[in-house]
């Protein structure tokens, strides 16, 4: 046991601390007994540097699969690629909203204290767009993550590295063949950019991204596949939103709409949001609520974390790392 592992046997006691240590002793059971995790995260955890240590839990074998926003997807090569044209606001409580313009006017987005340049990207937007048309004229679909891994096998892409390559967990992913689903994938950037070169010509139609429940089809064969190994496959939140709610709908899919009665609930879930429990917000929904959508099993272990992500995530990977 390192040194974090001890302060927190030491010090998580009570409260959020208390749960905040079983989860993280309930992950590293389910692993000890042949189990996998599969981990969702919405939010802006990407921005918040999660790849200094989500990536060593991949590269380790902690973590099977992802679900995220595709913002997580692709802020993470965002840092990547321009790390260096960030900028930090500390004080951003305190901004005017002429300040936040005057941001704005420079080319800045702001995520809390992290200023993201405007031009992100820039640097290899060209080869996406090759990769996309090239998936369109070819009719060869693909998940954005395939693009994603694809963009990373690009001759001389690493040249652009503006950080460690081994803090990224979207290269930490592909290297692992992890599969990564991004529910809505519209919402981002990259979707943006992809519809605005639709929209001037500059490619030919939308099929050169998989549909949604192309992502629901492939996850719950995954899923299914798991169980016909007798691997039970645990739930790890960050947030709430879509990136939680589309996976975690494919047990009850597979068992209720399949009708493959046998399909394994999830064996374990945990979720760390600041939400508090509350009238149909599904970020605030306490766990025992799934047990009624057909998710979880009374007796699955289910843990809900009330704090910062960006402070409690890092503390539990690095429990179930030993660190």
């Amino acid at each position: 046991m390192g040194p974090i592992s001890a302060f927190m046997e030491q010090q998580f006691r009570h409260f959020n601390a208390r749960e905040t240590l079983d989860a993280a002793k309930a992950w590293r059971d389910l692993l000890d007994r042949g189990g996998a995790m599969f981990l969702t995260m919405a939010g802006a955890m990407s921005t918040a540097e999660i790849g200094v240590s989500l990536a060593k839990m991949i590269r380790q074998g902690k973590v099977a699969a992802v679900s995220c926003t595709a913002a997580n997807l692709e802020e993470d090569l965002f840092n990547l690629f321009n790390h260096d044209e960030y900028r930090m606001v500390p004080g951003y409580r305190d901004l005017s909203p002429e300040d936040e313009k005057a941001l704005y006017d420079r080319g800045f987005n702001r995520v809390t204290d992290t200023c993201i340049p405007e031009g992100v990207f820039r640097q290899v937007q060209a080869r996406m767009i090759r990769l996309w048309r090239e998936a369109a004229e070819k009719n060869a679909p693909r998940f954005p993550f395939e693009f994603m891994y694809a963009l990373l096998d690009e001759p001389g892409v690493r040249e652009h590295f503006r950080i460690p390559p081994e803090h990224s967990w979207v290269l930490a992913a592909r290297d692992m063949g992890l599969p990564i689903y991004t529910p809505g994938w519209e919402d981002c950037t990259l979707g943006n950019i992809f519809v605005s070169e639709v929209m001037r010509g500059n490619l030919p139609h939308h099929g050169a991204i998989r549909r949604g429940t192309e992502q629901m089809e492939h996850l719950a064969e995954w899923y299914a596949g798991m169980a016909a190994q007798g691997v039970p496959v645990g739930f790890f939140q960050i947030g709430g939103g879509i990136a939680a709610d589309f996976p975690i709908c494919v047990v009850p899919m597979l068992i209720q709409d399949l009708e493959r009665e046998k399909t394994p609930f999830w064996a374990y879930f945990a979720q760390i949001g600041d939400s508090t429990t509350s009238y149909g917000s599904y970020s605030g929904a306490v766990p025992n609520e799934k047990i009624t959508w057909g998710k979880l099993d009374p007796d699955t272990p289910r843990f809900m974390i009330n704090s910062d992500a960006a402070i409690v995530a890092p503390l539990i990977f690095a429990y179930v790392l030993g660190e």
